[in-house]
């Protein structure tokens, strides 16, 4: 769709070109969003797809992901593949969320080439399934601010409800750094829909660290991503109280699915998620 209230784009080389980020100016990466419906509000855009930001890269504390970073380099990023680098992550079983998160959103491989990992998580929507994967992961944020400071945000409390955050005016997200840890973590993954292809109406994602504390998070059935956090591996009954007790209104409600269908499907997965954590663990 044509933008026509823009006057202006601004290639973005540097960090001070990100400055004076006002209501009436938005962030360009992948611009799926963007450009699929008007933006009436919007007067200018800033293409920080010039910054040259690695897509992924491997740091001290473990994988740094660019808010840049199409779908289809983040899916790609699974074990046993390089990143355009001698090291390989094989042997980081966590990764293998990337690639099942992908797969979870409604969207072509066409739009994969295009769409960013940083646009699906600052678009914080419910079916943000790639959001609720580096959730899962313990991932955290790294966010420039306006006045040239740096904030890193817990991924877990990045998203406050469907479409809003707690970025501030002028904020942009730098990064998302998943820690080695999870990346070690043995992982379980689940999901449901109303139809083959349709709508994620519940996700379900389990982690094992390698000293077993674990957490199962629910997302694309909730307004947002919710981290269940256990000391080892959840018995049924445990993972039952944890799910009946989640808020009622943080359930979502769409076409895609009520709030009761959800919660109850999001159990059911829940389940079978601890269930495939503790077969882990004895192994």
């Amino acid at each position: 769709m044509d933008l026509d209230t823009i006057r202006e784009v601004v290639v973005a080389r540097e960090r001070a070109d990100l400055g004076a980020l006002g209501t009436s100016t938005a962030i360009l990466a992948g611009g799926t969003f963007l450009f699929s419906e008007p933006q009436d509000r919007l007067e200018r855009l800033v293409d920080i797809t010039t910054m040259g930001w690695p897509a992924l890269e491997v740091v001290a504390d473990g994988l740094e992901i660019a808010a840049t970073c199409t779908l289809a380099e983040f899916a790609g990023a699974a074990p046993g593949r390089e990143l355009g680098t001698p090291v390989l992550l094989e042997g980081w079983p966590g990764t293998a969320l990337f690639a099942r998160s992908c797969r979870a959103l409604l969207a072509s491989h066409k739009i994969w080439r295009t769409a960013t990992v940083g646009g699906n998580v600052c678009l914080a929507l419910p079916a943000g399934a790639v959001l609720g994967a580096l959730t899962a992961l313990d991932a955290v944020a790294l966010v420039w601010a306006s006045d040239g400071s740096d904030r890193r945000i817990p991924l877990r409390d990045f998203v406050i409800s469907p479409g809003c955050t707690v970025l501030r005016q002028g904020d942009v997200l730098r990064s998302i750094t998943v820690p080695l840890p999870s990346l070690l973590a043995r992982i379980s993954f689940r999901k449901i829909a109303l139809a083959p292809l349709g709508r994620s109406g519940a996700v379900v994602m389990g982690r094992r660290d390698p000293d077993g504390r674990s957490a199962v998070t629910l997302t694309a059935a909730t307004i947002r991503p919710v981290v269940l956090d256990f000391a080892v591996p959840p018995s049924d009954s445990e993972i039952a109280g944890a799910v009946g007790a989640i808020d009622s209104t943080v359930w979502f409600d769409d076409p895609h699915g009520s709030p009761d269908w959800r919660r109850h499907v999001a159990g059911l997965l829940a389940r079978e998620v601890a269930a495939e954590l503790r077969e882990r663990e004895s192994c």
